[in-house]
């Protein structure tokens, strides 16, 4: 029996002084460190500023400046210029409004392939969304009754997916009709792409 209480005593030792041995350690570590944070806080101190690097924001900019107006220099009289920009807006009209003029023709086959390429683009739209009320999932059980007796959500969808298409079908026809105009005017088949 005394040599086990031998033994607890001996390892009891043991512990601890390898805990005193490991708190002085850790007293070194820390007085080590502080020092190190010390020094360098010093050498902080005494280092020079760093130079100033000079960048396009730093540097003011100077507009040019404008002469002065001389008083023999005449001002430009507002009429003439009124006079030059009716003139040259009326230039450019008589061609826009002229049914022989490529300009003429090409804004307005652009504004029928404009209004077609949305329409496709809207008629995409809505054949996914009627595609995916076909397969919805109601997570509220009464609206799932209703849906699927009634089915209202994918009538709105499909009569909106048959407007549409009855919409694209006579922006093609009048397409057609315009292609003809143009041939019966003289003016080239190319003007309508």
């Amino acid at each position: 029996m005394q040599l086990k209480t031998i033994l607890r005593l001996g390892s009891l030792a043991a512990i601890l002084g390898l805990s005193a041995f490991c708190v002085q350690a850790q007293d070194q570590s820390s007085d080590d460190v502080a020092a190190a944070a010390r020094r360098a806080r010093e050498q902080q101190k005494n280092a020079p500023k760093p130079k100033k690097v000079l960048t396009n924001d730093d540097i003011p900019s100077e507009k040019p400046s404008e002469p002065p107006a001389s008083p023999t220099t005449p001002a430009p009289k507002e009429g003439a210029q009124a006079v030059a920009a009716t003139t040259d807006a009326t230039a450019g009209q008589p061609e826009d409004n002229d049914p022989k003029s490529e300009k003429y023709w090409r804004k307005r086959f652009q504004k029928v392939h404009d209004k077609l390429a949305t329409s496709e683009q809207e008629l995409d739209l809505l054949q996914r969304e009627l595609d995916k009320n076909q397969v919805q999932y109601y997570s509220d059980p009464q609206k799932a009754l209703t849906q699927q007796h009634d089915r209202s959500d994918i009538n709105d969808k499909s009569s909106k997916v048959d407007a549409k298409k009855k919409e694209i079908e006579d922006l093609k026809q009048q397409l057609s009709d315009m292609e003809d105009e143009l041939r019966k005017a003289g003016g080239d088949p190319g003007w309508a792409r």
